[in-house]
């Protein structure tokens, strides 16, 4: 019998110093939304904004990318619904993809393939093994408003200290991050409420 077995992803959130980053195990079944799914509740973010992966086509020549489809202009990459299509396909080729997470603040991450891990009987996945640093705010600003809402919220003299306080609930810690205390949400209801509801913060 052939037992089950589990994908393993490094996840780096680049343009960060020091560097954010995940390490999460995953059913090899997955496809990119349950991946989607797994990246954004091991991160932090809050998956009220678009995304796609940008993937090595495993037969052709050139670039994929996974997400949601949209009939908006904007959408040039003619973004492939990625709930279609499994994420074990695309590793043949390339064990490094690219996830972008919203389009208006830009955040880029480094998704690199660490091989295949046999499911122990006794885990629930995905689950979250290792990882560094807080996830930014939503909407902070990408990297650059990162790097100053991290500076505002350093120096107490600032103008702007309380108020950016405020906006993220009172206290933002850059070093809280636990693996154990990450929760990973079911990737059928995250795609209900994604088409039922507005994407947005």
């Amino acid at each position: 019998m052939v037992q089950p077995q589990v994908l393993q992803f490094k996840i780096t959130l680049k343009e960060t110093n020091p560097i954010i980053w995940r390490r999460i195990q995953i059913s090899e079944l997955c496809s990119f939304w349950d991946l989607h799914v797994a990246i954004q509740d091991a991160m932090g973010w809050l998956d009220c904004h678009l995304h796609h992966f940008e993937v090595n086509h495993p037969i052709e020549t050139g670039k994929q990318y996974m997400g949601i489809p949209t009939d908006e202009d904007h959408d040039v990459l003619n973004t492939l619904p990625g709930w279609e299509y499994k994420v074990k396909d695309y590793l043949i080729i390339n064990p490094k993809m690219i996830y972008e997470y919203d389009y208006g603040d830009g955040w880029t991450h480094e998704i690199v393939f660490e091989g295949l891990h046999n499911k122990q009987p006794s885990q629930q996945y995905p689950v979250c093994l290792a990882g560094e640093r807080k996830c930014p705010p939503e909407d902070v600003g990408g990297t650059h408003g990162f790097e100053e809402f991290l500076r505002v919220i350093a120096d107490p003299n600032d103008d702007e200290h309380e108020s950016s306080l405020e906006w993220v609930g009172g206290k933002y810690d850059p070093d809280d991050f636990t693996p154990s205390k990450v929760k990973f949400d079911n990737p059928t209801k995250r795609w209900k409420r994604a088409f039922q509801e507005s994407i947005g913060c």
